[in-house]
């Protein structure tokens, strides 16, 4: 079986309310990537500003910028001068009134490749997204839900979502059955201050494991670029301390490279992306699904077994 090696680099950095502080951290944590021969770069969740949904405030949507729009269009130029693909993460706005938290993937030559919208959206303490997020809308061309679709590159199919759509093996699922080589995830995701240690190890343990599954599920690679630092509410009665640990699994769910908790990192991992086909075979979990049962999968909740 022949080898299809990706170099992948995953830029993880904390993030200020200053934009051009942190387009050159995302800047600096790239060309670094790229001088140690990544390929393939993925930024974390709203790399652009500070993590504004920890309260619902108007003002906000002032960050929101079209696609493409000087986000994309700074990225584009690096990756075409550096060669690279870049998978970025952009607050868009798509219409008046209409935003979306949306992945770009931008190609070695700086086009765009394509975008993914996150589907679920969390409205949580500390993470009120659905006052700013609408959640991505797909049909194709026959008006068919195209949702959780990979995206074409020169260096293989991405398998894009973001930060909450990790919790969902739903959404892995269709991905690798869309033919995905490896799932991404950009992310912002923390610790309230006010839970204890145990309750903060066992919110970051669940964080990593349910993606380790969906690399073990699905056999393939998944990524995850998570922010670090503390950051504060502007009206002060909110804060996260951000938990890092940006991390990269094989198909078998190992840990192949991972970062701190507390620090910017630049991780760089090889991947053998033909590696899934051999753990497919040995474990043929897409074989052995029995879709001839799962048609309540798309109901909200089997109420019709209990009545």
């Amino acid at each position: 079986m022949s080898h299809k090696t990706l170099f992948l680099a995953l830029v993880q950095h904390a993030c200020s309310r200053n934009y051009q502080q942190n387009l050159a951290r995302s800047f600096d944590g790239i060309r670094e990537a790229a001088a140690k021969g990544a390929q393939l770069i993925l930024l974390q969740e709203l790399h652009t500003s500070a993590y504004f949904c920890q309260q619902e405030q108007t003002s906000y949507f002032e960050l929101a910028e079209t696609i493409p729009g000087p986000t994309c269009n700074r990225l584009a130029e690096l990756a075409r001068e550096l060669n690279i693909v870049i998978v970025t993460s952009v607050f868009e706005k798509r219409a008046a009134g209409l935003y979306h938290n949306t992945a770009v993937v931008l190609e070695r030559d700086g086009s765009i490749a394509g975008i993914y919208r996150k589907m679920h959206i969390p409205d949580d303490p500390g993470y009120h997204e659905k006052f700013y997020f609408t959640p991505g809308d797909y049909t194709d061309k026959a008006g068919i839900n195209s949702a959780f679709t990979p995206i074409e590159t020169s260096l293989g199919r991405l398998g894009i979502l973001v930060c909450w759509d990790q919790w969902f093996p739903e959404a892995a699922r269709l991905m690798s059955l869309a033919g995905a080589d490896i799932l991404l995830y950009p992310t912002a995701i923390g610790w309230d201050e006010e839970d204890n240690s145990a309750e903060q190890q066992r919110q970051r343990s669940a964080w990593r494991t349910i993606q380790q599954a969906h690399a073990i599920a699905n056999g393939i690679p998944v990524a995850a670029c998570n922010r670090c630092g503390t950051e504060t509410a502007d009206d002060g009665n909110g804060q996260i301390r951000f938990w890092g640990s940006s991390f990269v699994a094989g198909p078998q769910g190992e840990i192949l490279t991972e970062a701190s908790t507390e620090h910017a990192a630049v991780l760089l991992v090889e991947l053998d992306l033909s590696r899934t086909e051999t753990v497919r075979q040995n474990w043929p979990y897409l074989r052995d699904r029995r879709i001839d049962a799962y048609a309540d999968l798309s109901r909200r909740y089997r109420d019709h077994i209990k009545n």
